[in-house]
């Protein structure tokens, strides 16, 4: 099963991605974490993905791509995968769609976790009030501007995977437990 997790920043992909990964078997397939990998590995894909990020450059959509069929010819990735962070653009999602499709696959559920913007920023503001961990880009300011970028350029999916028939939307502002049960509760009813 080739599942899609997307949402804004601070919705909680990463962790039911990493919750899929235990309890599915299903590898997850991060790009910043591939991209990093291939440069790691020094193979001809990654050094053309370091050359171009050393230049300060953003790896195009078709580079992305390879990187992501390279990974998902692996074998662990036999019975599908989590794609964590990818697509994020309709284009994105096209290409995805090709590169499933050339092997006999296609993205079977995408789960949307739908959340609360400004408990996202309220989330933010009371973890730099507690001192806790945080990372670089953890800030009002700094999610602000991402929520905004996900809103123009990742939103639009929202339509382009509901007009498939795959989009199910959850509560990302349910508790952990709660929102993994629907997750599951939603791949069981497709198995």
């Amino acid at each position: 099963m080739n599942i899609v997790l997307f949402g804004p920043p601070g919705a909680g992909k990463g962790t039911q991605a990493k919750i899929l990964t235990e309890s599915r078997g299903l590898p997850q397939l991060s790009t910043g974490d591939m991209l990093r990998a291939a440069v790691a590995a020094g193979s001809p894909l990654g050094l053309r993905v370091k050359a171009i990020l050393e230049k300060g450059e953003l790896v195009s959509d078709d580079l992305v791509i390879d990187i992501i069929g390279a990974r998902y010819d692996q074998p662990d990735c036999k019975n599908g995968a989590v794609f964590d962070g990818f697509p994020r653009t309709i284009p994105q999602a096209e290409a995805l769609d090709a590169m499933l499709a050339a092997r006999g696959r296609k993205i079977d559920t995408v789960l949307e976790l739908k959340v609360d913007d400004a408990a996202l920023l309220s989330r933010v503001e009371a973890r730099i009030k507690a001192g806790g961990v945080l990372r670089s880009d953890d800030t009002p300011e700094t999610l602000a501007h991402r929520l905004g970028v996900y809103y123009k350029n990742t939103a639009p999916l929202i339509d382009f995977y509901r007009a498939q028939g795959k989009l199910t939307t959850l509560d990302g502002m349910a508790p952990i437990d709660t929102v993994t049960s629907a997750i599951a509760a939603k791949l069981d009813a497709k198995a």
